[in-house]
């Protein structure tokens, strides 16, 4: 899907009718005139999503055209897309064709995890506050895990489970099979956005898990101790008990960051 510019200089075309059909007003793309134009290009493009004349799908004038429409450099059109892109808003692409330029994508978890990995890196969220939120998140993933996971994705928790048992798995490759095993559960749960925050919570712990699970003087007590509370979550899934599901997975995340040596957080 591609966007051309009409007689009048203005944006028009495919865009216009992807966001609610012909008739509808399509973007409008005005002349940048402040000090800092990428962020300026940024804005209009923001505001370009947020009125629905650009969605999922549709591509941005080339480079060179957008720049003059907006009366600014190329370079700052440039830094603009790199901006969205590492906000999984926009993904960019050499070459032309279906394959080529620029388009409008949705990757939440993928923008969520990477800024949620940095913050947490820099102390921003307090611990206490990341572990509430996990908690909060994953009992309602839990819950809707159990009330309408498919049989195919009880299937992928069960396999988890029976690969985070395996005697010969290391310290590393547990915390991704954990990972992915509260992904999944998020996935169960059939909510995008819930799922999306999920899984970029515990996506942006694991490396911090890790420092944790090396530095873990008993190991193998500890790792048991995860394994069992992995078999419980998948079991009040798979039996279809909400309330248990989501208990499950609480007592879970609270004895892994106890036993860790984590902050405690606060209690609501």
């Amino acid at each position: 899907m591609s966007a051309h510019i009409n007689e009048t200089g203005e944006l028009a075309g495919p865009i216009g009718e992807a966001a609610g059909g012909a008739g509808e007003t399509a973007a409008t793309w005005r002349p940048v005139r402040r000090q800092r134009a990428y962020q300026q290009v940024v804005a209009q493009i923001e505001e370009q999503i947020l009125h629905g004349t650009l969605v999922v799908g549709d591509r941005l004038p080339a480079e060179r055209d957008l720049a003059a429409m907006l009366g600014v450099s190329r370079a700052a059109v440039r830094e603009a897309i790199r901006t969205l892109q590492a906000q999984g808003v926009l993904h960019a692409a050499v070459g032309v064709g279906p394959d080529g330029g620029t388009t409008v994508c949705a990757m939440p978890s993928q923008a969520l995890s990477r800024m949620l990995r940095l913050h947490v890196a820099l102390s921003n969220f307090p611990m206490g506050d990341v572990i509430e939120a996990r908690v909060m998140l994953e009992r309602w993933s839990a819950r809707l895990a159990a009330r309408s996971g498919s049989e195919q994705h009880l299937a992928r928790l069960a396999g988890l489970v029976e690969a985070m048992d395996a005697v010969d798995v290391d310290r590393a490759e547990f915390n991704d099979l954990d990972t992915e095993f509260h992904v999944a559960i998020a996935e169960a749960g059939g909510n995008r956005l819930v799922g999306d925050m999920t899984t970029a919570i515990r996506e942006s712990m694991r490396l911090p898990i890790l420092d944790s699970f090396h530095e873990m003087p008993d190991w193998d007590s500890f790792v048991d101790d995860l394994r069992a509370g992995h078999r419980l979550i998948a079991q009040t899934i798979g039996a279809r008990d909400e309330g248990a599901a989501a208990d499950a997975v609480e007592s879970h995340i609270r004895f892994a960051y106890s036993a860790l040596g984590w902050r405690r957080p606060r209690e609501p």
